[in-house]
């Protein structure tokens, strides 16, 4: 049969023949609905595998309450700060300095096996504040707070970040800058004081502090700020939301409350400043780390008082004249809603949402400790994750130890001598914790199921 010339003109004005135009679009369509379909098929596959995982034999060296086990999905990824998990399963994890490639770290579980296996790294800058909300991934770098926007099908952002707020104050001492996001277009950003008593003389025994004390005016504090305008500034389009507070590392919008929280770090030295006043007990033990519900206006203190959780009430500071007992008017600042021992450096804070861990969980507080550094001569202590029970805004009964062993079983002399140090906190689309350590940068993921157990399938039950 002859072809038609008309038809083979046609046919060479493309450069193909059409059947073989045809079929390339067609390829070209089927790729395209898998690329954009990747994101949902990911998380329905991320979903299913939490019914299926195996956990670690050991949990990845964690000690965990009954019904719970763990597995590691990621190591040795450096000095790894906050995380945050998308809901397809990728995870982000930020770096407190830029190591090979980037100051953040983006994983992917592509083959649906429970363990991170591709990675990509983006970012000049390290540091410590990491959430998304919706597509955009927001990171507290030390002097700037930057948003990316993800990319629909692959790791990396798609395009370079955008400076929300820059020229935040550069510091030494206590630069982390830790945020919250409402849900309602505001971001909520820790300052924390460059200082541990806003004394005249830093870190100086005996040295008085300054009244009033400067830092204050910039640090001390949370700061809020638009989640969605680019070039803002501190001093004309931030507010300050509260003050009195040293360092609030640990940082989370309660969703169920419609409130913010944060658990701050308290003073240091009391004993090594003021050997007098205090004891090496009291200085291994004193001022508590105060668990804050955090309202607009609030004040809680800082550096003219700290919380004695002893004697449960807020006392005046050694270098404001007071004594470890006397109140004067550090009765007019706010209390937290709880208190832990002093020095256990609360580093992360998570109200769980999910529904895979049972009911109680629901709506309680996950707090990280990165542990202490300055109980000498006394043992180190903290490295561990504790749940609180709320009730409202408020806990709902004593904190309960949920994740333990990341010291490992020598006593800890020093922060270094801890194999493992839990920094941050993270929850997945399907309810699983995700918690990241700072000295390896390993990552847990903490799954229950009703009488499963360290390396026991987590498949239904029928």
């Amino acid at each position: 049969m002859k072809s038609d010339p008309k038809s083979n003109t046609d046919n060479r004005r493309w450069g193909w023949p059409l059947p073989s135009l045809v079929m390339i679009l067609l390829t070209l369509l089927a790729l395209a609905s898998c690329v954009y379909a990747q994101p949902h098929e990911t998380r329905q596959v991320a979903q299913h595998n939490a019914e299926s995982l195996h956990c670690d034999a050991d949990n990845g060296g964690l000690q965990l309450p009954a019904g719970f086990c763990a597995l590691v999905v990621a190591d040795n990824l450096g000095q790894a700060r906050h995380l945050a998990v998308r809901d397809n399963g990728d995870l982000y994890v930020a770096l407190r300095r830029p190591a090979s490639g980037g100051g953040i770290v983006a994983l992917r579980d592509s083959d649906g096996d429970g363990r991170m296996d591709l990675t990509a790294r983006f970012g000049a800058l390290g540091g410590t504040g990491l959430e998304i909300d919706g597509d955009y991934l927001y990171f507290g770098a030390e002097t700037s707070i930057l948003r990316y926007r993800l990319a629909a099908d692959r790791l990396e952002p798609e395009a370079a970040a955008e400076v929300l707020v820059a020229e935040l104050p550069a510091q030494r001492q206590h630069a982390a800058k830790s945020l919250a996001l409402d849900g309602q277009g505001r971001i909520y950003v820790n300052i924390g004081a460059p200082s541990n008593a806003c004394q005249e003389q830093p870190r100086t025994p005996g040295s008085p502090g300054q009244d009033p004390c400067p830092q204050l005016l910039q640090q001390a504090g949370i700061w809020r700020f638009r989640a969605d305008l680019p070039g803002q500034r501190q001093a004309t389009q931030g507010e300050r939301y509260a003050t009195g507070i040293r360092n609030a590392v640990a940082l989370a919008w309660n969703p169920f409350a419609e409130a913010l929280y944060a658990a701050q770090h308290g003073r240091d030295q009391l004993q090594q400043l003021w050997p007098r006043r205090y004891s090496i007990v009291q200085s291994a033990e004193l001022p508590a780390e105060e668990f804050l519900l955090v309202k607009s206006g609030a004040d809680f203190g800082w550096p003219y008082c700290y919380y004695d959780q002893l004697q449960q009430k807020r006392v005046l500071a050694p270098e404001y004249g007071g004594d470890g007992r006397l109140v004067g008017d550090c009765a007019d600042y706010g209390l937290p809603i709880s208190a832990f021992p002093g020095h256990w450096a609360p580093n992360d804070l998570l109200f769980y949402r999910g529904g895979q861990f049972p009911v109680r969980y629901r709506g309680g507080a996950f707090i990280a400790f990165h542990g202490s550094w300055n109980r000498a001569p006394l043992e180190q202590r903290g490295y561990r994750v504790v749940f609180v029970p709320f009730a409202g805004q408020l806990p709902d009964g004593a904190p309960e130890l949920f994740a333990d062993g990341f010291a490992g079983i020598a006593p800890i002399t020093h922060p270094r001598d801890a194999r493992f140090r839990p920094m941050g906190l993270a929850e997945g689309a399907d309810g699983s914790l995700y918690i990241v350590d700072s000295q390896q940068g390993r990552i847990w993921r903490v799954l229950h199921a009703a009488g499963a157990g360290a390396g026991q399938s987590l498949a239904k039950r029928k």
